[in-house]
């Protein structure tokens, strides 16, 4: 879709298509195995990760609606355009900061559909890896349009699993749920709400490319306040189960496993892990197609065009790359070591430039077209 076609969608494609793109990337990139929300969350207990859960929650929806509105307003639908209008020279923060993130979740979500591989169809690590690289590129070749296809078919299967795990869970120990939300928090839930949203809000730049298809403001407020609660819903049921087993939970590495051998249901654990390998999925293609979207633009303004043939070769060449310099370096465990410094560099770079001068600017706009009209 050109930029002269924007504003010309559906209600999928204008309110809801910009929330499945940012759940996707959030939710593959993050959550899918729990661990993720037992760091962030579970330390101030049950009730206090319910409450910093709802933080997050609504810090990505201000964000998203105020970046999507930036979008649609100035047609800014790649983060290179956008950050130029928010940080000036300083975009080229943004990028590397961007890319880096960019190679931690591309080489993690290999190692992660490698072992969905070998778990469920004992294929050789390397077979699921490859695997995950090549539809991410075969996907992002295509451009926007396939992604849309795609977010549409594979989130419907995403909160399908998500809504039966929940029924299975309380079916199995969700007598074992109620009591541990008498509790009052127990750590500091606003801080962990806010890192957490922080670093995770980097999605809502990822999904720009969606946003074109709007009519205007209201469309991206709109989207842009369902975007929170479309990400943060499968992870609070996620959340809510696991609180079954507080504070043991705690110290499990793959809370999404443990919960599940506690279901005992041989075949949903099978459809469980293909889920995650769909959110894996998900989570490469948003991501991606952001940094092509960006790409295409630059070409663009020098006369060339970035077909399918070129995107693949530059999602191959990405994708391999990320992963063996991320191996190579210590890439892996330098960032996730350093995940809470990361959420404070975004809020710096990302929440509040959004919140501050993209919200200055779109009042300003505002103002000027009605003093012109």
């Amino acid at each position: 879709m050109s930029r002269t076609d924007a504003g010309s969608g559906n209600v999928f494609q204008r309110l809801l298509l910009p929330g499945l793109a940012f759940k996707a990337v959030v939710v593959g990139g993050g959550y899918a195995t729990g661990r993720e929300l037992v760091e962030f969350f579970m330390g101030a207990g049950p009730s206090g990760g319910l409450y910093g859960m709802l933080i997050s929650m609504a810090l990505w929806s201000v964000v998203c609606a105020i970046a999507f509105a930036l979008a649609q307003r100035f047609a800014a639908y790649d983060y290179r355009t956008l950050f130029k209008m928010l940080l000036g020279p300083g975009w080229v923060v943004f990028e590397v900061m961007y890319l880096l993130f960019l190679i931690l979740i591309l080489a993690v979500m290999s190692a992660a559909a490698g072992e969905i591989g070998a778990a469920v169809f004992d294929f050789p690590l390397i077979l699921g890896s490859g695997l995950l690289l090549l539809l991410i590129a075969g996907v992002t070749s295509f451009g926007n349009d396939l992604a849309e296809r795609m977010f549409k078919v594979t989130s419907s299967l995403l909160y399908l699993v998500y809504a039966f795990f929940l029924i299975f869970a309380i079916m199995a120990f969700g007598d074992l749920i109620p009591p541990q939300f008498e509790a009052p928090p127990v750590g500091d839930w606003v801080t962990g709400g806010f890192t957490y949203a922080s670093y995770n809000v980097v999605a809502a730049v990822a999904v720009l490319p969606f946003v074109r298809h709007m009519r205007g403001t209201r469309d991206a407020v709109v989207a842009g306040m369902l975007a929170g609660p479309m990400a943060m819903l499968p992870a609070i049921i996620f959340f809510v189960c696991m609180t079954a087993y507080y504070p043991q939970i705690l110290d499990i590495a793959v809370p999404s496993d443990f919960l599940i051998q506690r279901l005992n249901m041989p075949w949903f654990a099978i459809c469980f892990q293909l889920m995650i390998f769909i959110a894996l999925l998900e989570t490469g293609v948003g991501a991606v197609n952001a940094l092509h979207e960006r790409i295409s633009e630059a070409v663009k303004l020098r006369g060339h065009a970035y077909g399918p043939g070129k995107r693949f070769l530059v999602g191959i060449v990405l994708l391999a790359g990320s992963g063996y310099f991320a191996v190579s370096v210590g890439l892996i465990d330098l960032i996730a070591s350093g995940y809470v410094a990361f959420g404070y560099i975004m809020l710096a770079i990302l929440v509040l430039p959004v919140v501050t001068v993209g919200l200055w600017r779109l009042l300003k706009d505002r103002r000027g077209t009605a003093h012109a009209a």
